[in-house]
């Protein structure tokens, strides 16, 4: 199924959104969390997400989060 660039940019930017929801529900914000504009020009495959850069404490806090998580 070959999905058009509106269609392969709303599935990008769902996901940026599912996976915003989620790590603001553990406590974890990622400010420059996007779609990747460059792979979004693109008309092969589907967008990348750029999850940017974080400081020290939100990548602490999101390692603790996936060690918790790996241990329950």
């Amino acid at each position: 199924m070959v999905l058009t660039p509106q269609e392969r940019m709303r599935a990008a930017e769902e996901a940026v959104r599912q996976l915003r929801e989620s790590l603001e529900g553990v406590g974890v914000t990622f400010p420059s969390l996007d779609v990747d504009g460059v792979s979004a020009a693109s008309t092969y495959g589907l967008p990348l997400v750029d999850l940017g850069r974080c400081n020290l404490d939100t990548a602490l806090r999101l390692a603790a989060v996936l060690h918790e998580r790996a241990g329950a």
